[in-house]
């Protein structure tokens, strides 16, 4: 069963003091959708990633910790402050791309970004906005009206505007929706280089392989944060340890199987096919040379062994398979992975 108690100040490697925390917040609408008892506390100078479902509460999150919306219970802070009571300082440090557009479509692309930069006091210079925008590949398109560009060239100018006031903190809820998986590429490069000088970036995707480029990804699913951890720790939760393939030259025997994962350790062993085997080990890197020594002094015919990393995709799938299976277990009425 998943920990849904696990939160990043109890990792490993933690470095800096939390820029933003909630502690038992929910926010519950009419409907009854909404996040509840979420405690989560987001490291500074990280990389925050917030995996899950449409509609299961992502953008909510971030609505609260920018002050969009006020929680029905539970306290946020960011900063040192509640998001309700910023001050202007504060807001000045952070940046906020929402996952709707908020772009003026009669205005060009070049007039959109000089008005959002000009609430935080920038000035005309062109040199520094054209920069935010050769980032975000628009520099070419500066005079073209929003109403004449693509839905992803929509998403590129909003994310331009929520960096060109270079902030300490940044919010960003999907911000590669709908962007080609070059440029996509691209920007997360430059959220590292942000990272690299010192910035938080909290980040939303449903694009489950970017979870691999955070250093700390909570996985969210029917309003509930089920827990949070590093990408690596993200697939131990998911499959119980590390993954190692190995394939045999010959369909093995069950009692063969059995004996090669007692020797190695593993705590689960399976058919993946008529000659590969998975293995989960607490350690790949202890366990793959136990496996070495075995396969050459029993003389096993095998043709090769190494760690698998399963893809983010199925280790999400995985995870919220399981969140499903314990409410189950609990008696409580299970929604579809899509449900709102």
């Amino acid at each position: 069963m998943l920990d849904e108690r696990k939160r990043v100040d109890d990792l490993e490697g933690l470095d800096g003091p939390a820029i933003a925390e909630m502690q038992n917040v929910s926010k519950v609408f009419a409907s009854g959708d909404g996040v509840h008892g979420i405690n989560l506390s987001i490291p500074s100078g990280s990389i925050f990633g917030f995996i899950g479902p449409s509609g299961s509460g992502k953008t909510t999150t971030v609505r609260l910790l920018t002050s969009v919306l006020e929680p029905t219970e539970g306290t946020v802070r960011v900063m040192g402050e509640d998001p309700a009571q910023f001050t202007d300082k504060t807001r000045s440090r952070i940046g906020y791309m929402p996952q709707l557009s908020v772009l003026y479509p009669n205005l060009s692309v070049w007039e959109n970004l000089r008005f959002f930069a000009s609430l935080y006091g920038i000035g005309r210079d062109r040199s520094s906005l054209d920069k935010v925008l050769d980032l975000v590949e628009l520099d070419s398109h500066d005079r073209k009206r929003v109403s004449q560009i693509s839905g992803g060239m929509r998403r590129r100018l909003s994310l331009a505007a929520a960096l060109v006031h270079d902030p300490d903190l940044i919010f960003l809820d999907e911000p590669t929706g709908g962007i080609d998986p070059v440029l996509r590429r691209k920007l997360w490069d430059h959220f590292e280089s942000l990272r690299s000088e010192g910035r938080t970036l909290f980040v939303t995707t449903q694009y489950v392989g970017e979870a691999a480029y955070c250093d700390y990804v909570g996985v969210l699913a029917d309003g509930k944060l089920l827990l949070v951890d590093t990408p690596t720790g993200l697939r131990h939760a998911a499959f119980g340890g590390d993954v190692i393939h190995i394939d045999f030259s010959a369909h093995p025997a069950q009692d063969l199987v059995a004996r090669v994962a007692v020797a190695v350790g593993a705590s689960q062993h399976e058919f993946v096919s008529a000659r590969r085997v998975k293995l989960v080990v607490e350690e790949a890197s202890e366990a793959l040379p136990l496996l070495g020594s075995f396969v050459s002094d029993e003389k096993i015919d095998v043709e090769a062994y190494e760690e698998f990393q399963p893809p983010f995709d199925d280790v999400f799938v995985e995870l919220i398979e399981q969140h499903m299976a314990a409410d189950t277990d609990d008696g409580v009425r299970t929604q579809s992975p899509g449900g709102p």
